[in-house]
């Protein structure tokens, strides 16, 4: 059965260069908010970041319970690709000013819609920055 995490892994694994998968993990930090039931208010802050190729993923339950052994708390994975150059895969250096840009992106509020995030359920989620 086909779902977002999987897809994202997949798709990484049929590009024409080779992939390095970036996650940022984040957890919400909630506002009491009474006005907008329906909606969920809240900052996300980051807890922690990986990178992975694509072969290291088996399953998002897998991923899921390897990231909650460093820590449970959090509630969205962030993720991006980052593609090689004439077939070199990008190394972890390569990735780390990426992995930074990410968190910086997501506490200065910016617009996050560049990058895949998933739930704890493995559902894609939108958000907005307001």
């Amino acid at each position: 059965m086909s779902s977002p995490f999987s897809n994202l892994v997949s798709e990484a694994k049929n590009q024409d260069q080779p992939q390095r998968l970036l996650f940022l993990f984040a957890q919400i930090e909630k506002q009491d908010s009474k006005k907008h039931k329906r909606r969920q208010r809240g900052s996300l802050v980051p807890v922690m970041c990986v990178d992975k190729i694509p072969a290291e993923l088996d399953s998002f339950t897998g991923f899921a319970a390897e990231a909650d052994q460093i820590s449970a708390d959090w509630d969205f994975m962030i993720a991006a690709g980052l593609s090689g150059v004439e077939g070199e895969l990008p190394s972890s250096d390569d990735a780390e000013p990426h992995l930074n840009k990410m968190a910086n992106d997501l506490m200065m509020g910016a617009d996050l819609s560049k990058y895949v995030i998933i739930d704890r359920k493995d559902n894609v989620v939108m958000m907005t920055a307001e």
